[in-house]
């Protein structure tokens, strides 16, 4: 899942269990590529190390910045952005039919992910702006 600074999906691509982080961006960065030409830029964690940064930058000209973990730190920082995916994942999980695996096909569990984000941004959308907000 790859989602903008917001929190918002941007592409999903659902693999089995025993495929790996880097394996499934194989899959995953391509789409995001064709979908938005205009993304150069993506923050990913530590699973995303090694030989799949350079790919990315030199087959879909993406590049990847690898946000440190607590472990690579010293003191108390706030690791950047890297909350928004989690946050977007406890988003899903309000959803009741993605907070079990109902799903057999790889192809329907994408379309749950997506249309529960449709739900979220149409609730977002239709509720009336907070005081103080123009």
């Amino acid at each position: 899942m790859v989602t903008d600074t917001l929190g918002l999906l941007l592409a999903v691509e659902v693999t089995p269990a025993n495929t790996g982080d880097r394996d499934g961006a194989v899959g995953l960065l391509p789409l995001l590529r064709r979908l938005h030409r205009d993304i150069t830029l993506l923050w990913a964690d530590g699973a995303y190390t090694g030989r799949i940064v350079q790919w990315a930058r030199e087959e879909l000209d993406l590049t990847l910045d690898i946000v440190k973990g607590a472990s690579q730190r010293t003191g108390f920082t706030v690791p950047p952005r890297r909350w928004v995916a989690e946050r977007t994942f406890a988003w899903l999980m309000n959803s009741r039919h993605l907070a079990r695996d109902y799903e057999t096909l790889p192809e329907n569990s994408e379309a749950v992910i997506r249309w529960s984000m449709v739900t979220r941004m149409s609730r977002r959308l239709a509720r009336p702006p907070a005081a103080g907000r123009h």
